[in-house]
């Protein structure tokens, strides 16, 4: 697919990527094609790339599956960017939530969405209201007021609670519905038949609840696991740390000096170990006129004939 012109003269970017059909049909007008545009994370608040399709009329997520050293070929040129971009529908409702909340903290009053929903860090953050079905579902997240032919809205996150509550469940019903293992059986499943360990609703309700947490500030991820009745996992002790020697840039110095265990070292150091009380009565002994074993079975010499 191929992206807007980064200059004047400049050969338009391209990208290989696996999108559904709605994300890059033709626009109906000139100025509705597809837009690649960074927007403002729900859970970070850091620039991400996302994708309106032609018109505004959908958010997709775009996802980078990247390696190093790796380019593609495309027809008779080499595109040297080599990632591989996954465009997946998201829900415009998580990148609105989070100007709502941030409105609500800094305000906290009734305000039109077109007066929330603005960054000038990010000047395509209005195409957000354009997306089908927003201003229909904008009130499973906040109270409404209506003055005249005006709409004003403000956060709930009581609203925002059980909206978020619906999404993990229909999470979860995905992840039933795909057989996709969680919890205990995921671990073991290399292991062992995966039959023998059937996955809790507990496991499934907290796994589901990780990957909506990803789309939501952390302060809401937190008031959402209360909200599902789940406690919050606490880390086990520590393990006292083993034992074993460091490994570092500098060179390894020997701890002893080896040189000190040559030959005459070792006879000084034979004449100097202790020895015991019999050693001691034994080296008293005369002896001489004695053989020492050794003779005993030693070959007796040859008499001359």
């Amino acid at each position: 697919m191929r992206g807007a012109r980064s200059g004047q003269g400049a050969a338009p970017a391209q990208w290989v990527l696996i999108a559904p059909e709605a994300a890059i049909d033709p626009p109906k007008t000139l100025d509705s094609e597809p837009l690649f545009t960074k927007l403002r994370n729900p859970s970070t608040g850091e620039a991400t790339l996302y994708l309106f399709n032609s018109g505004a009329q959908q958010l997709f997520e775009v996802k980078a599956f990247h390696e190093e050293r790796r380019s593609w070929f495309i027809g008779q040129t080499v595109q040297q960017d080599g990632r591989l971009l996954f465009v997946t529908p998201m829900d415009p409702l998580f990148l609105i939530l989070y100007y709502l909340i941030k409105a609500d903290k800094e305000q906290g009053k009734f305000q039109p969405l077109d007066q929330v929903v603005l960054d000038s860090e990010y000047p395509s953050c209005p195409l957000l209201l354009k997306c089908a079905d927003v201003k229909q579902y904008i009130q499973h997240v906040t109270e409404e007021k209506e003055i005249g032919s005006q709409k004003f809205h403000k956060y709930s996150q009581e609203k925002t609670l059980k909206w978020l509550k619906k999404k993990v469940n229909q999470t979860v019903k995905a992840l039933k519905s795909n057989n996709i293992s969680v919890g205990e059986r995921a671990l073991a499943s290399t292991f062992i038949n995966s039959k023998q360990i059937t996955d809790a609703q507990e496991d499934y309700v907290r796994y589901a609840h990780g990957l909506i947490s990803e789309y939501i500030p952390e302060d809401l991820s937190k008031e959402l696991l209360k909200y599902l009745g789940l406690p919050e996992l606490r880390s086990p002790a520590p393990e006292p740390p083993v034992k074993k020697r460091k490994l570092s840039d500098v060179p390894v110095e020997p701890q002893e000096d080896y040189t000190k265990f040559n030959s005459d070292n070792l006879k000084t150091k034979k004449a100097n170990t202790k020895m015991s009380a019999a050693q001691k009565a034994l080296a008293k002994v005369d002896k001489s006129g004695m053989k020492s074993i050794s003779a005993f079975f030693s070959s007796k010499p040859k008499t001359s004939k």
